[in-house]
This record gives C-alpha cells, sequence and structure tokens, in this order.
C-alpha cells in the first residue's frame, strides 16, 4: 500500500510540472538539484546566468555594445527603454525570486569586448558612488552584490599588450571600488583548475558537480591533475601583428554535472583569418581534443565563420548547439553547414538562436527553418543528478518569461 501510494504520489508531482512546463506558462524557478542554464537575450551582447544544483549563482559575460539602426542587426530586447546591464539584472532577480536575498557568487568576463563586458557609450551614467560608469557588468555589480570577479588580466592587464582604454580603466575603477566597499574578491582565471569555480552552499550533497578551467591566454589544460600547457608560441618571437589577439585568448570553461557536460568559450577562434594565418592562430581544435564529448556546446565568436572548425566539431559532438546572436554576421551559413554535417559526427543535434536577422532568414531560409529557435531566451534545465536535460525557449519581448516552446527531454551522454 505504501508502494502504491508513493508512486501516486510521484505520479501526481511528475503531472503538476509537466503542466508547470507547458508552452504558455511562466517558466517556473529553480529548486533544489537542478542545473539551470540561462542565455540571456538583450541583443546587445552575451549573458549566460547559472544556479548549480545547491543554488550556487554564476555570470558568465554581461555584454553591452550599441548597435547601429538597420537590418543588419536585430532590435534590442525586450526594447531599449532600458539598459542591458539592468535587462540582466532585472532577468537574475526574477529567477532567483523566493531566495533569501539576490547575490551572484560569481561573476566572469570570458574576454574583454564590449558585447561580452560592455562598453562606454553616451548612454552609460555615472553610478551614484561616481567611481564608475554603467556598462555591462559594472552596471550588473552595481545593482546586485558579487562575491567573486574572474577575469584573464587581474592584477596587471598587460598581456599580450597593456589593455589601457578608457573601458578597460573604468572596468578596473569598479572592481577596485568593489574590493574596497563591498567585499568582493577579484581573482585571475587559473587555467586546468577545478576547484575555482565551486559549489559554495552545499557541495556534499553534489559530489557529482564540476566546473573545470579549460584554456585562457593560450593556457590549455592537458586533461591530466591541474597541467597546462602554453599554445602560443613566446611574444618575443612575434611581430606585433601576430600577437594573440583577445578573441584567441578567451576563457574557456566545461561545466559538468553528472552524465552532463556543457562547454562556452566565449569567442574563441579556429578558423584564423585571413587564410594563411599561423597555425597556433587555431586554438579550437586543441582545446576540442581535451575537451572532449559534450552535450550542449555554445557557439564560439556568435557562430561566425572564423569559429566551430570542423575538428572541433568531432571533438565535441554536441546533441545542442546554442548560438548567442544578434547580427547578420553572426551564425554564417558555412557555419551552419558544419554544425549540421554528420560527415563530421553521426547523429541527431538540435541548434537554437537567440536571435536571427530577417535578412538572414531571407538569404538562408533552407537553413533557418532547421534552427530549433529563431528568437528568445535559451534555457537549459537538467534534471537533479544530471541524466536528462530540456531546453525552453522564453518570449523576450517582455518580462512575463512566458515559455514559446520546449525541447526534450534529452538523454545525457
Amino acid at each position: 500500500i505504501q508502494l502504491i501510494i508513493f508512486i501516486s504520489f510521484q505520479f501526481n508531482v511528475s503531472i503538476a510540472n509537466n503542466k508547470e512546463n507547458q508552452v504558455g506558462n511562466v517558466f517556473p524557478v529553480w529548486t533544489e538539484g537542478y542545473l539551470d542554464i540561462h542565455h540571456i537575450n538583450t541583443a546587445r551582447g552575451d549573458a549566460a546566468f547559472f544556479m548549480f544544483p545547491d543554488g550556487t549563482t554564476l555570470l558568465v559575460d554581461a555584454g553591452d555594445r550599441p548597435r547601429a539602426k538597420g537590418p543588419r542587426y536585430v532590435e534590442a530586447k525586450p526594447d531599449d527603454s532600458r539598459t542591458p546591464g539592468d535587462w540582466i539584472s532585472r532577468y537574475i532577480s526574477h529567477m532567483m525570486k523566493g531566495r533569501p536575498e539576490t547575490t551572484l557568487d560569481y561573476a566572469l568576463i570570458t574576454h574583454f569586448h564590449n558585447d561580452h563586458m560592455g562598453g562606454l557609450h553616451d548612454g552609460a551614467v555615472t553610478s551614484e558612488n561616481g567611481a564608475y560608469r554603467l556598462t555591462g557588468i559594472t552596471e550588473v555589480g552595481d545593482n546586485i552584490p558579487v562575491g567573486t570577479f574572474i577575469d584573464r588580466g587581474w592584477p596587471d592587464y598587460n598581456w599580450p599588450i597593456l589593455l589601457d582604454s578608457d573601458n578597460m580603466q573604468n572596468y578596473r575603477n569598479f572592481l577596485g571600488w568593489q574590493i574596497e566597499n563591498s567585499g568582493s574578491v577579484v581573482e585571475q582565471f587559473d587555467t586546468g583548475r577545478n576547484d575555482q569555480i565551486v559549489l559554495v552552499n552545499n557541495p556534499d550533497e553534489f559530489p557529482e558537480f564540476e566546473v573545470r578551467n579549460i584554456a585562457a591566454n593560450g593556457d590549455i589544460w592537458t586533461g591530466v591533475h591541474n597541467n597546462v600547457r602554453h599554445h602560443f608560441p613566446p611574444l618575443e618571437d612575434l611581430s606585433r601583428d601576430d600577437y594573440p589577439t583577445e578573441n584567441m585568448c578567451s576563457i574557456v570553461l566545461r561545466l559538468s554535472y553528472g552524465r552532463f557536460n556543457y562547454f562556452t568559450g566565449g569567442d574563441l577562434v579556429g578558423k584564423p583569418r585571413p587564410p594563411g594565418s599561423p597555425e597556433w592562430q587555431d586554438v579550437e581544435t586543441p582545446v576540442g581534443k581535451v575537451v572532449g564529448p559534450v552535450d550542449v556546446h555554445v557557439l564560439n565568436h556568435h557562430g561566425a565563420g572564423d569559429a566551430s572548425n570542423s575538428s572541433f566539431l568531432r571533438s565535441l559532438r554536441p546533441r545542442v548547439h546554442i548560438a548567442q546572436t544578434w547580427g547578420i554576421t553572426h551564425l554564417e551559413p558555412g557555419t551552419l553547414r558544419r554544425l549540421y554535417s554528420t560527415r563530421l559526427y553521426p547523429g541527431s543535434r538540435d541548434v537554437f538562436a537567440t536571435n536571427t536577422t530577417e535578412l538572414s532568414k531571407n538569404y538562408n531560409l533552407s537553413w533557418m527553418r532547421r534552427l530549433k529557435s529563431l528568437q528568445g531566451h535559451v534555457i537549459i534545465r537538467v534534471s537533479p543528478g544530471g541524466d536528462t536535460y530540456n531546453i525552453y525557449i522564453l518570449d523576450d519581448s517582455d518580462e512575463n518569461f512566458e515559455i514559446k516552446a520546449v525541447h526534450g527531454p534529452y538523454d545525457s551522454r
């Protein structure tokens, strides 16, 4: 009798959850044991918000890059009545409602480009404390307390060249103020480690969870312990024109939860431009070899033609690809051909995009029809233990967070 009651209870809970997750309903908030990954769409840059199984929180990037009006770029989402940093902050606060407080345990910037960290522009107002202007991560960090900031350059910001633009100085002013007045910690990303980004609330309950630091600044994990090797040639052997670019230096993470694996790598490069560039400028290939198969792959460099090379895709063999996009140069036709090619690796695969321009739809109509999402926030919800996951597409035109589509469940590897 007890077994029957238990099965009945579990069945009723399952029905309730299924109803809650139906198209047209508001996306249900996180509960303990689940891993949620929100690819937040402002159409002005990348932003991914993570809620780990024990409630630890991480933000990867917070872009704010103004776009020229015209058909080559999509309109701001939900609209331009607020800044991207403000929209991101409000999104995070909503998804954390019911928690004792809204805080970010970690905020990580993959590299120092405006669409990943925010950039100074006419709309970037000065903070109330007067120490910095608000754009991207500085605005999110001004709105929501952050425990630890992680980037590739702290504390000197001088590799491969001195990073001394007005925007970088604003970012450094922000970090300095947060250290002095908010008790925040700033760390340089330490390649190879699996103990820099960790569960902070209840780690013993989820031993199968890990964030592995794969690469940054040309340092790549070897796959053995915390050992790394340096991929780039010595700077003294290069002309200034051949120095590693900001994109090549992007931070790369692999997140694992049981059988589930997720890859994100900023604007990593795999097909260096122009043709004939030195082979070492392909960073994707060696990174892919050490990462291995994953379930979900966030496209490097928004799906541009210089990323997602064939060797890299053969190594990762993702079931799901997610493209954080907003311009016509993102998710290029050649990239789409590689993503869907079963000659590179067998099996089904689904591609989700946060935005697509009308020009892209018209020019690449046959490819666009294959995408599972053309517009919206793209959410991964991994079940407790990591055996299965679903992909949710949320309406990005307002803050009702209505479910537009549900895909899955997918079985993790």
